[in-house]
């Protein structure tokens, strides 16, 4: 069995993987250790496979994994580390934006910890104006619902042992992110800042940066269910109080135009009880939103119970 595995997804990849691969063996080399490459074909619409295939006949070490079509870049990397038989998987993009020479750092740095995890975290994030607010923007909110909070600026580079990756493989949900699985597998986690380099483009456009945070918010809670109750509670609260009120000063300080305060706190109370109503079934619909997603109910980190 390969002591590391080496896990990368293909997307417009091809003319990163050359250098990719150079510098990720003499990492390795520096190390140590045995190795394997996974690379996952994400339905890459340039010939990256066909590089991965003239590597493979370079290196025997070296495997390709191909999807039949774009599943998108979370799901090619499940099916990767599915894929990989290492005792340690190291993931992380082909498109030298992380350093392959990371893994020196990581590798070092779990000796020294004796964790499960090390990853990256960008000690400043790059991009335009817009694109560094729209990533804060998701790390606030995302934690704010989120019953376990992500660490702001993660980057997808990360260096695992057998039994954390065997843990994640343990969720099965079909719609996930994977920044919340990582956390929500546990383990003794520890992360190393570094400075993430630009290509200067990317696939993740605007448009697929909103689609990820919508998407990620979503699969990962049930929260913004649960708020529409309590936004439907405070409406119908305070229109009862707001009826109190008017009620008063009609009665005791000055006449109001008749059928107005009565309509306008109609509408706000109806409309408060169809939020209420619809909060309640959303609490009942974030019940069939967690048990549908097929997590572990636990994960054993380590047993006494060799049976």
């Amino acid at each position: 069995m390969p002591q590391i595995s080496v896990v990368a997804t293909l997307y417009k990849s091809a003319a990163y993987l050359p250098e990719f691969y150079a510098r990720a063996v003499k990492s390795l080399a520096m190390i140590g250790v045995d190795y394997e490459f996974v690379f996952v074909d994400d339905g890459s619409p340039d010939n990256s496979g066909t590089v991965v295939r003239d590597l493979q006949a370079e290196d025997s070490r070296v495997k390709l994994l191909s999807l039949s079509r774009n599943f998108g870049h979370h799901k090619a990397i499940m099916a990767g580390l599915r894929a990989a038989k290492g005792s340690y998987v190291f993931l992380l993009d082909c498109d030298l934006e992380e350093p392959p020479e990371l893994l020196v750092e990581f590798w070092s740095k779990m000796q020294e910890e004796g964790c499960d995890v090390v990853f990256g975290v960008q000690n400043l994030r790059r991009g335009k104006g817009i694109d560094r607010f729209v990533g804060g923007l998701f790390y606030k909110v995302f934690n704010h619902l989120s019953d376990l909070p992500i660490p702001e600026n993660i980057a997808m580079c990360r260096l695992m042992n057998r039994r954390y990756v065997d843990a994640i493989g343990q969720f099965g949900e079909r719609n996930f992110f994977l920044g919340s699985l990582f956390v929500e597998a546990g383990f003794r986690q520890v992360s190393v800042p570094f400075e993430k380099t630009s290509k200067g483009s990317t696939t993740y456009n605007f448009r697929r940066r909103v689609s990820l945070m919508v998407d990620a918010i979503t699969s990962s809670t049930a929260k913004p269910l649960v708020y529409v109750f309590y936004l439907g509670l405070a409406m119908c609260s305070l229109t009862i109080f707001a009826g109190i009120a008017v009620l008063f000063r009609h009665l005791f300080i000055e006449r109001l135009q008749v059928g107005w305060p009565s309509l306008i706190l109609s509408v706000w109370f109806i409309g408060g009880l169809m939020l209420l109503s619809i909060g309640i079934v959303g609490i009942y619909l974030s019940r069939v939103f967690q048990e549908v997603k097929g997590k572990p109910v636990y994960i054993i980190k380590d047993s006494d119970n060799d049976d």
